[in-house]
């Protein structure tokens, strides 16, 4: 179903100033006619017919002339409203402007009282406490009825976090902030039964087919992309990479519901509970060997840029026995924790 735009119903302010002239019409159309026919009845010359009709006119339209007001409708910038006329869609109303039409239509929106944690939606009934005269509270609820329009504005749908196995198996937790908006209002409001909820579900389930590809952090011969060649992809290293695919796989499946897909981010990431403190640990682990390694290569640096230069100026003679002695206390006071204690040896080198 295409949507079809209603762009010649901006007359709202015209049609409210007719309805109203014909209803003041109407009221003394039936003043008129009861004058009439009182003085008629009363022995004035004349017939009753005219007045009598006068005052039937009058009062079918005093009972009925509020029809056509339901008809006026009132947009704000970026809402539409989808119109059917006994079941029949005949078109939208987009923009912002007075409306009238067909006192008949009725707006639909299958979705206007569905609340998801995202903008835009909020409480319909509003609770106020209000501290009385005897110190007592209150609680006055308002419940406002929900709204038929929809809203073309860019909505942030924020899904609660899922725990999902990663490629490796590792159960991890995610959440997702999606940006959309509705492009189509009949595909919307027609297609599906219910395009928030239809959005929502499409979005956990496309977070999950993406997810499960790659690892939480860089892996060996794990193949992201499909190629067939292991690469460094993970969920904590690309994250944008991993974002827009979720939002491409996500459009895909809302394109028949007149959705459009902005971005998607990834707003939260970490380990499930269960395993969080094992890789807590592992990747200290990881850290601290990565520091020693670099610690290490840096210490044998120094040692052998020592050794060239003693040699080099002659300073002092050492045979290979010296030197391994050299070698190992320089690596000791280099690669230690704790600052070395020197012991000073007063007596002869040899």
């Amino acid at each position: 179903m295409n949507e079809i735009t209603l762009s010649k119903k901006k007359n709202g302010i015209a049609m409210l100033l007719l309805w109203s002239l014909l209803y003041l019409a109407a009221f003394a159309l039936t003043v008129m006619g009861g004058i009439g026919l009182d003085a008629a009845e009363n022995g004035a010359e004349g017939s009753t017919a005219p007045f009598v009709c006068m005052l039937v006119i009058g009062v079918l339209w005093l009972c009925f002339g509020w029809v056509p007001f339901l008809g006026l409708k009132v947009l704000k910038p970026q809402e539409a409203l989808v119109l059917t006329l006994f079941g029949k869609y005949i078109g939208t109303l987009k923009g912002d402007g007075f409306y009238w039409v067909n006192p008949f239509c009725a707006a639909f929106n299958p979705a206007a009282t569905t609340k998801l944690r995202q903008s835009g939606d909020v409480s319909s009934a509003d609770v106020v406490n209000v501290p009385s005269a005897e110190g007592k509270q209150n609680i006055n609820a308002g419940v406002s009825m929900p709204s038929k329009k929809i809203s073309l504005k860019i909505m942030t749908l924020n899904n609660n976090r899922q725990k999902i196995n990663d490629c490796l198996g590792n159960p991890i937790e995610i959440g997702i902030a999606v940006m959309w908006r509705v492009t189509d209002t009949a595909k919307a409001v027609f297609n599906v039964d219910n395009f928030k909820e239809y959005l929502s579900l499409q979005c956990d389930s496309a977070l999950r087919n993406i997810v499960r590809i790659y690892p939480y952090d860089v892996a060996p011969n794990v193949d992201t992309t499909g190629d067939g060649v292991a690469d460094e992809g993970s969920l904590r290293g690309s994250s944008d990479l991993v974002a827009a695919r979720i939002r491409d796989e996500i459009q895909q499946k809302v394109e028949n519901a007149g959705i459009e897909i902005i971005e998607a981010r990834i707003t939260y990431l970490a380990y499930a509970p269960e395993i969080a403190a094992v890789m807590l640990q592992r990747q200290q682990a990881s850290a601290i060997i990565d520091a020693r390694k670099m610690i290490v290569d840096g210490a044998v640096g120094m040692v052998e840029m020592a050794l060239e230069r003693l040699s080099e100026n002659h300073t002092v003679e050492l045979d290979e026995e010296r030197k391994a002695a050299m070698v190992s206390n320089l690596l000791v006071v280099l690669c230690g924790n704790h600052d070395a204690q020197p012991v000073v040896n007063s007596g002869s080198l040899y």
